[in-house]
């Protein structure tokens, strides 16, 4: 088999740095000034590992693979002797246009598969270069990933792959492309639409579902919810809010400014810290005792890794995993089969591995399985 590659090596620098986004010409040197550091060539590894590990179980050894020169592609994959590499030119800064170049030569070298490393731009960048028959994966690592074409984690991309290695009947079928103006995201209001479709592997157990909205809000479930936390936290305790308009409903009833699409830090009542960067929540987390209270992603069912990279695996670590409160109402959960977490850590992911409990009213709540691939 010939698995094309092309990876975006900015992707994912703009979520742990509390910029919604990796687009724009200084989110890159903001998010590194925010001492924000690539997950790209780690979560890269995770997928390879699991890749191999399954071929060599089944006794096969070794896939080609196609890839452009560089950051966009062999960089991560110096150990493969079995790799073909593409006569392009590469810019030292690279651009959408040089994804759109890489993934029309991919496909015209006749790749099987193509897999992209990125996120939901870097799925219209492809969009944009294959034709409607090339069929393609996406290896999450951008921050908006709200597009059916991902794996559920790098792990699950991993089996994916194998098992089209191997042989096994694996459906394909066309998957939405979204995308959002990143702009109007960093000022908390959501433009999605729809951009197009691309061919990927149909494997429900490790492909992600595009995100959907809350259509239906239930109003009185989520002011039930919020006031259960509320009436719970303690002035001694620091806590992280994070983003999503359930968590918002607990801002709102505090009477405290909320980031909709953020990680808010609030002690005593008050607003310590406002749109919270990863580097603010891992150095509080370490100096005091927090609690973090999150939501789940509708239609896809992620805890972590979809649009809150803020809680890193150091900063998840830090907080420590009992700490945590998982928000939902019952109806987002009904349409889930499991809640699924992304964290770029596979040691940690495997961790949140089994139940998880998820306040879903004042004084309820259920246990929700979870699954790291």
């Amino acid at each position: 088999m010939k698995l094309g590659i092309v990876v975006n090596p900015v992707a994912g620098l703009g979520g742990p740095a509390a910029l919604k986004g990796s687009d724009g010409a200084n989110t890159v040197q903001t998010a590194r000034a925010r001492g924000v550091q690539s997950q790209i060539a780690n979560r890269i590894e995770i997928m390879w590992a699991e890749l191999m590990s399954q071929l060599t179980a089944f006794g096969l050894a070794d896939c080609e693979i196609v890839c452009a020169e560089g950051d966009m592609g062999s960089a991560y994959f110096k150990t493969h002797t079995n790799q073909v590499l593409l006569e392009l030119e590469i810019p030292s800064t690279t651009t959408a246009s040089d994804t759109q170049r890489i993934a029309a030569a991919l496909e015209a070298h006749g790749v099987d598969v193509l897999l992209f490393v990125g996120g939901d731009g870097t799925a219209r960048d492809v969009h944009d270069a294959v034709s409607a028959t090339q069929v393609v994966l996406g290896l999450p690592c951008g921050v908006k990933m709200h597009s059916g074409v991902f794996a559920n984690n790098p792990k699950s991309a991993g089996r994916v792959l194998s098992a089209m290695i191997k042989g096994e009947l694996v459906s394909v079928a066309t998957a939405e492309v979204r995308d959002i103006d990143e702009q109007a995201f960093r000022d908390g209001v959501v433009k999605a639409r729809h951009y197009g479709e691309l061919l990927v592997p149909e494997e429900i157990r490790y492909m992600q579902q595009v995100k959907s909205g809350g259509v239906e809000v239930e109003a009185i479930v989520i002011e039930e919810i919020a006031a259960d936390v509320v009436d719970k936290l303690d002035s001694e305790t620091t806590y992280f809010i994070g983003s999503g308009s359930t968590t918002a409903r607990i801002m709102d009833q505090l009477g405290l400014d909320n980031t909709l699409l953020g990680v808010d830090v609030i002690r005593a009542g008050e607003v310590i810290i406002k749109d919270a960067h990863e580097q603010q929540l891992f150095e509080l987390s370490r100096t005091e005792a927090c609690h973090a209270v999150i939501t789940v992603i509708g239609g896809q069912g992620h805890i972590f890794g979809r649009g809150n990279q803020q809680f890193s695996p150091r900063v998840i670590r830090a907080i420590g995993r009992s700490n945590f409160t998982l928000i939902a109402t019952k109806t987002k959960l009904e349409n889930l089969v499991r809640l699924h977490v992304d964290t770029g850590d596979a040691e940690l992911d495997e961790a949140f591995d089994g139940f998880i409990k998820v306040t879903t009213g004042y004084d309820d709540a259920v246990l929700c399985p979870v699954s790291a691939c």
